[in-house]
């Protein structure tokens, strides 16, 4: 499930859960919950994960397995 990228993407970029939810301005166990798939993620959640981890929705909903974020137009 998505969730499981998020978790990944997270400890690839080195951030712990308190970290990673620091930058996007939550509390620890509202992070902890999108990566165990307790809580549902917002649409500006989802874009927020997206920009921190430099990637794109798609990669993290599951759509696509290319990490690579879209080219800018």
């Amino acid at each position: 499930m998505y969730f499981r990228r998020i978790r990944e993407l997270r400890e690839d970029h080195d951030l712990t859960q308190a970290a990673a939810a620091e930058r996007l301005h939550l509390q620890r166990s509202v992070y902890r919950r999108y990566e165990t798939g307790e809580r549902e993620i917002p649409v500006w959640a989802l874009l927020a994960l997206a920009e921190l981890y430099r990637t794109s929705t798609d990669y993290l909903l599951g759509r696509t397995d290319d990490p690579a974020p879209p080219r800018g137009k």
